[in-house]
């Protein structure tokens, strides 16, 4: 299969590459500058330069090829995602972006669009699972994630496949989410507001990209793609504290979400997400069941982990 990818050099592209080439496919990579392309063509991509907001330039970039997978972002780090405008450019990657690869990918013909998307923007369900039927609820700060979301479903209308990956909470060797949580659990506090007994869902990297592998089998609609066993707010935090050999760190008090804005309010939302859809039709089974497994592995990666004699946070589990 010709694969047209975008987000190629981030973390979840960087990883998604290889996969493809290894799964025999033909892999165009967009490409921002001269300096991003040797990589690419080490891990046997084929660079191709491209505008996300050049519709003649897409058109260009994408002729020849079956497939696009949008993995673009621009996300902000750390405490900046709490500014104001800090989400300003990935909104309009989100919102302009992704229906100009839409567009392009229509005129080219092409047969399947896997677009990028964010699981937490589902409501709070409390003890609920959450599947793919659950409407989206996205806050102010993210609400582009419903745009783009809307392209793919066109291109789904259109008579081709239109499937979007809605990820869950990364986490993994080369994330600053995991290197700034870890940082602040080292220093005894838990940075996320919400009930101790509000679930999180997450994915890691590894997993992730193997999801948008397994996606290029997809049929039209979205999946989750997340652990298996999410977990509430008060293990996520004891398993990392127990892994990294610290005490587990003080939660916030709820009350403090509305401090942070509609960031604030998504981070507190209890989100029991289902990967089963994803699972069951495309074969895909994450490396690491739940935090449980994957904070250990990763941070064995980074070499901060602990010996630990038993699997840390199992006693603490409320399922």
């Amino acid at each position: 299969m010709d694969i047209f990818l975008t987000g190629a050099t981030g973390v979840i592209g960087r990883r998604v590459v290889p996969l493809l080439v290894a799964a025999g496919h033909r892999v165009g990579a967009m490409v921002h500058a001269p300096e991003q392309a040797g990589a690419l063509t080490k891990a046997g991509a084929r660079p191709m330069r491209a505008d996300l907001f050049s519709l003649e330039s897409l058109r260009r970039a994408i002729a020849g090829h079956e497939t696009v997978i949008n993995l673009a972002t621009h996300m902000p780090i750390g405490l900046k995602m709490f500014l104001p405008g800090a989400w300003a450019e990935n909104d309009r990657i989100r919102r302009e972006g992704s229906a100009n690869l839409v567009h392009a990918a229509i005129a080219e013909g092409v047969q399947r669009f896997i677009q990028e998307s964010f699981a937490p923007v589902y409501p709070d369900r409390g003890e609920e699972w959450i599947d793919e039927t659950t409407p989206i609820a996205p806050v102010r700060y993210n609400r582009t994630v419903a745009d783009a979301e809307a392209a793919t479903q066109r291109f789904g209308t259109g008579g081709g496949i239109g499937t979007v990956l809605r990820f869950g909470a990364f986490y993994g060797p080369d994330a600053w989410q995991t290197r700034d949580l870890v940082g602040y659990v080292r220093r005894g506090f838990a940075p996320m507001p919400g009930k101790p007994s509000a679930y999180v869902s997450s994915v890691s990297h590894d997993d992730a990209a193997a999801a948008v592998v397994a996606a290029t089998a997809a049929q039209s609609g979205a999946y989750n793609v997340v652990d298996d066993e999410p977990v509430r707010h008060r293990e996520y935090f004891d398993v990392l504290a127990a892994r990294l050999g610290v005490a587990p760190p003080r939660l916030p008090p709820p009350w403090l979400a509305f401090l942070f804005g509609s960031a604030g309010e998504m981070l507190a939302r209890s989100q029991r997400m289902s990967n089963r859809k994803l699972r069951d039709e495309c074969g895909w089974a994450p490396r690491y069941r739940s935090v449980r497994e994957g904070f250990a592995a990763v941070l064995a990666q980074t070499g901060r982990a602990v010996p630990v004699t038993s699997d840390a946070g199992s006693s603490l589990s409320h399922r």
